[in-house]
């Protein structure tokens, strides 16, 4: 009997663990930040650009490849047109850059160093040769000098000239690479009250006119610091001139200090770009598992919450990245060079179906057992609603959604595993009527991406139909009801991108 008892026990607890659990998403009309987008730096190994090789922006940047990425960092090298350029120059980045641009994407460079005559050191090298021992007399801050304040902005206007002339508008252009992180390879050191004044008083130099409006982005600290941040954003001249605030995640989680520097940004309606990550680069003899994508997802994720408006991770190609190397010693998904990795589907969640919406609040409660490791945003854009759920447990779940609209149909977008077969699997989800509850399913250490139409009612102008990684535009009809390409004189209703406004408007005579 005790025996029977036993078993009859295991048997009940394994049933158990397998019990379908509820988690309730509750998702409200308050809107947080706009997405610009996803994107990553054009350059593998040792920072070294692609040059020729565009197989990494054409597989991340084509629309066809459904990974849909917008947004590119390459590195401003410390040279001047006419160098003697070698490894790393401008001119390195300019094929992929034209790649990007072509599909519509954003592109903005980065500078880890100014030229070499401009700095303390009289050299790109950061100055640090002893990383143990800061004081070891070999080691030497470089910075840049008091007397080159002025000819700094000047060096960046003659990069996006150089690469306007050579077919790429560039878009923004950052002041440094991690001012605060004293290196042994390219660097410059800024104190948070040098980059004010650096900024302050010279970036009024920065040719706005002649290079399209070109924004400016703060100094792209190592771990998101507010003491990089804040003093920019406090300063009204600093203010008026920095357009993104932007910094990386080494060594602080983006709902910690992110989500603090986040703050004064979105309150002075500046951007918020992570712009640089590498998420499990310290795999060094294989490819990520899927325990370690979920964690890339989350990362994510977790910047969405933290206020961020673009997410650039670091390399393109790498066999922790995006593109495989062809390394055969990291695995069999990396045999192979220049195909998509599990990761770049993992962020097509996001770039493919998050780039062009607006984030709305969203809260999650557990009503059956405890799941601390489930995370959930909440987007709209154009007629869609979207919501991102992540559940990193070996357990399955229901997934009660609470919508603020109704919604008349969905796409339930689910990857659960390495396998190509696993990535990015579509199906429908079943609405039998308009409604504002939707109990869909959520497997076991997943990254799901559920798709919603809105239901504008009968009387509601349809929305314009998305071709792939297109994003929303506005959309125009007249007073019966039929689109017209461009509005002209008269009353005319208009389609806003986030499905919410309709305006009806006499647009005036020219």
């Amino acid at each position: 009997m005790k025996q029977i008892l036993t078993t009859i026990f295991a048997l009940t607890v394994a049933t158990a663990a397998q019990a379908i659990g509820t988690i309730t998403v509750t998702v409200k009309n308050t809107t947080h930040q706009h997405i610009t987008g996803f994107g990553a730096a054009s350059c593998d190994g040792a920072m070294k650009p692609y040059g020729d090789d565009t197989a990494p922006a054409s597989l991340l940047y084509n629309p066809k490849n459904k990974i849909c990425l917008n947004i590119m960092r390459m590195e401003i090298s410390p040279s001047f047109e006419g160098d003697n350029w070698g490894d790393y120059d401008w001119n390195g980045s300019l094929p992929s850059a034209k790649i990007v641009k072509k599909y519509g994407g954003i592109v903005f460079g980065t500078p880890w160093s100014p030229p070499g005559e401009y700095k303390t050191n009289g050299g790109a090298n950061g100055g640090k040769v002893n990383d143990k021992d800061d004081n070891d007399p070999q080691n030497v801050r470089g910075k840049l000098r008091e007397d080159c304040y002025d000819k700094f902005f000047p060096w960046l206007n003659s990069f996006l000239a150089w690469m306007k002339k050579n077919g790429v508008n560039v878009d923004a252009v950052s002041i440094q690479n991690e001012p605060d992180w004293w290196v042994n390879y390219s660097g410059c050191l800024y104190s948070p009250q040098e980059l004010v004044t650096l900024v302050k008083n010279y970036a009024y130099m920065l040719d706005r006119e002649t290079y399209n409006g070109v924004k400016l982005i703060s100094g792209e600290s190592l771990g998101f610091t507010q003491n990089y941040t804040d003093p920019l954003m406090n300063d009204a001249t600093c203010r008026e001139q920095i357009d993104i605030v932007a910094g990386h995640l080494y060594g602080h989680a983006p709902l910690d200090y992110m989500k603090k520097s986040a703050v004064l940004a979105a309150k002075y309606g500046k951007e918020v770009w992570m712009t640089e990550h590498s998420v499990t680069d310290y795999l060094k003899d294989r490819t990520p598992n899927w325990d370690e994508q979920i964690d890339f997802a989350q990362e994510v994720n977790e910047c969405m919450m933290a206020g961020c408006t673009g997410y650039i991770y670091w390399y393109m190609r790498a066999h922790w990245a995006f593109v495989s190397t062809g390394e055969t010693q990291y695995g069999s998904e990396n045999r192979t060079k220049n195909r998509l990795l599990p990761r770049a589907y993992v962020m097509s969640h996001f770039s493919r179906n998050v780039t062009g919406s607006t984030r709305l609040e969203a809260t999650a409660n557990v009503t059956m057992g405890t799941n601390s490791d489930f995370e959930s945003t909440a987007y709209i854009k154009g007629d869609s609603l979207i919501v991102m759920a992540i559940n990193a447990v070996d357990k399955e779940y229901n997934l009660k959604l609470r919508l603020p609209v109704n919604v008349k149909s969905g796409t339930h977008v689910l990857s659960t595993g390495n396998k190509k077969t696993q990535l990015y699997q579509e199906s429908e989800i079943e609405i039998a009527a308009p409604a504002k509850t939707i109990v869909v399913n959520m497997p076991v250490k997943s990254l799901n991406t559920y798709i919603f139409m809105i239901d504008r009612g009968e009387d509601a102008v349809a929305a314009p139909k998305l071709a792939g990684c297109e994003l929303p535009r506005s959309a125009f009809y007249d007073m019966q009801g039929r689109k017209m390409s461009t509005p002209h004189n008269g009353l005319f209703i208009e389609q806003r991108p986030d499905g919410t406004v309709r305006k009806v408007y006499t647009s005036r005579r020219q």
